[in-house]
This record gives structure tokens, sequence and C-alpha cells, in this order.
């Protein structure tokens, strides 16, 4: 069987890791890399250090509009699907790659599995909620990581075709940990003790690009005495400057900006940090995973399973949230196995062995 993967954003270098080394043992695998993430601190990187095969296709298509970066993407997938003639297209999440991957390929009557289906943040202002619904209701194959994503999809009609894998966040967190635990110097060059320091990122559309939420967010971060290590993210490097706050920030003597990291150096930023700020979705995850409380900078999380066992607190841009999130917040329940048992990938590979039900 000939698969075709669609992969583009750090976030599915990261799921694909483990699935494509499965998916290899049994079937043929066609890796196609977008370029959506071209930065080498936000894709070579994971490429080398996951040990990710090589890409057969790198489309470059880089950063643009939605409309335009999603448009190009599914002319350069086309072309690629009429020529390989896979089994099926395979992607992963939310972005505008997962989408453009999808769509292409539903065009031509190829079928569709999507990793990570059926997951909801009920905010269609989120292009990323688009991107993901639409995705799911052209997917023949859902592999749906928590039992709340499997009642979404029932809730929208979807049934068909859909199974409770658990998350292959999960998996590659475990799988790598251990690496990362031999491998990451990042703790010793950064002078970092464990729980010593709040880990932050933000790079949502909703933060960087409102000037109000972006400076009333680095106001909580520069209000309070804890160490705040902050990896910034290239877009939100643009806002922050644009905006006046970028030096401001950099000069707080309670911040320590670094440029992104890679994925074992953000494990080991994450699992010995005192607490998370962020408004990344996996990153909530991997707080989680590493029983690290985490302060989710939305109004929303796509995994309302971490917020109902008290490991995660939504406190949007609002500067007095954050701030008594920093002081006060610790989680209050016990954590529940929602994401799994970390082997969503052999899962993953075992049910494209059987036919579609």
């Amino acid at each position: 069987m000939k698969i075709v993967t669609i992969v583009g954003a750090r976030p599915q270098f990261i799921k694909a890791v483990l699935v494509s080394k499965e998916l290899r043992k049994k079937h043929k695998e066609v890796l196609v890399h977008t370029g959506q993430h071209y930065d080498r601190e936000l894709s070579d990187i994971f490429f080398d250090e996951l040990a990710i095969p090589q890409p057969d296709y790198n489309l470059g298509i880089g950063s643009d509009s939605h409309a335009v970066q999603t448009g190009k993407m599914m002319i350069a997938i086309e072309e690629i699907l009429l020529k390989e003639k896979p089994d099926w297209v395979l992607v992963y999440g939310d972005t505008n790659s997962t989408l453009a991957g999808a769509l292409a390929a539903a065009k031509i009557q190829i079928p569709v599995a999507h990793v990570e289906a059926g997951p909801r943040m009920f905010d269609k202002n989120i292009p990323e909620e688009i991107n993901r619904v639409l995705t799911d209701h052209v997917s023949s194959l859902l592999f749906a990581p928590t039992q709340t994503a499997v009642d979404n999809l029932k809730k929208e009609g979807v049934t068909e075709g859909v199974h409770l894998t658990g998350d292959i966040m999960l998996d590659s967190f475990l799988h790598f940990s251990r690496v990362a635990e031999r491998k990451s110097k990042i703790l010793a060059e950064l002078g970092l003790g464990k729980k010593g320091y709040l880990l932050a990122t933000v790079h949502r559309a909703g933060n960087t690009d409102d000037e109000q939420n972006l400076r009333s967010i680095v106001d909580a971060f520069m209000s309070v005495d804890d160490r705040i290590v902050f990896p910034v993210h290239p877009r939100t490097e643009k806002y922050l400057k644009q905006y006046g706050l970028y030096a401001m920030l950099r000069n707080a003597p309670n911040m320590t900006l670094i440029d992104p990291v890679g994925y074992l150096d953000s494990i080991m930023l994450t699992s010995n940090a005192g607490k998370v700020l962020t408004d990344s979705g996996g990153l909530q995850k991997e707080a989680y995973f590493a029983r690290v409380p985490c302060i989710t900078l939305d109004e929303t999380t796509g995994w309302v399973e971490i917020v109902q066992d008290g490991w995660n607190t939504l406190v949007a841009s609002d500067r007095e949230k954050i701030i008594a999130a920093i002081k006060h917040f610790q989680p209050k329940g016990r954590q529940r196995k929602v994401f799994g048992d970390g082997r969503a990938a052999v899962k993953i590979v075992g049910i494209f062995s059987k036919p579609v039900s």
C-alpha cells in the first residue's frame, strides 16, 4: 500500500515521526513537506534531531495569507498525488497544510486519513478550527485522540471510519523524553533549576496580531517576580517589535528571551518548569503529560479534558487573571488516562491494514 503523508508545521513533525516509523515497516510512505514552517528553528531542526525521514517532496510554500498559502499548497499537492497515485493521503492536526492535503486528495477521490480528528474549540473565528472541521468531514479514516473527540464527531454526524486510538503526541512525548534526558543541555546553558522558572510561549493570531492583547500579556509577564523563559516565535517577534514591546520585554529583569527550540529542548523546558503559560494546544498537552500546571492564554481550548482534570486554567489575555494564575493556580484533580496508553502509532498503522469500517 502507498500512503502520501502531508506535513508542514512543527506539531506535525512531532506527530508524524513515530507513525512514519511504523508505516514504513509494512507500507510505502511518500513524505511531503509543504514548507509552511520554513525557519530552521521550526523545521529543519526537527527533521535532524528526531530522525524524521527526509521529505520526498519539499514544496517550499512559506508564509502568506491563509487563502494564498492554502491555495498554493493544494495546487502543488494535487500534482504530486496525480503522479504518485497513492492509496491514501495521511494528514495531521489542524494547519493549512492539513486542509490543503485533505481537500486536494478528496477532490480527486483519494481517501483521506486524519490523525488527531475530533477536538473542537467551538469558535469559528479560529482558522485552525475551520481547518480541522473541514478535514474531518472529508476524511474516510478518523483517528481520534480522546473519547471527547469521538463524541464531538458523533454530534456532527461523523461515525463511520472513526477510531479511538489515543493521542500520538503522548507516544512522542514518552519516547523522546528519554532521548531528551540524555541529549538536551538547555537547562545548563540557561542556568535553570528544576521548578525554578516558568515557561511561556505565545503565537496564536488572536494574541499576536491584536496589540491590546499582546500588550496585556507582556505586561502580566513583567509584573511578576518569577523568572520566565520565553522562546519567541518569529511571528511573535515581528509583532513585539511592531508594537514597541520587544526591547522592553528583553530588558525586563525576570524575562529570558530565547530563539525557538527543538523538540528535545522543549521537552526539558516543559518538564522542569514550575508552570507553563501558553496559547499552544500542543504545549498544553505536553505540560499535562509532564504533570506541570498549565495556564492557557486563550478563552477556549480543544483539550477540555485537561481543564476538567484541574491541570489547566483558561485566562485569555487578561492581565489580572494571568498574574493571579501565576501566583495561585495549582492542580486540583487527579490525572486520568484520557490520551491513551502511548501506543497510538501502532494502532493507527494496524487500522491501515484492515478494511475501512
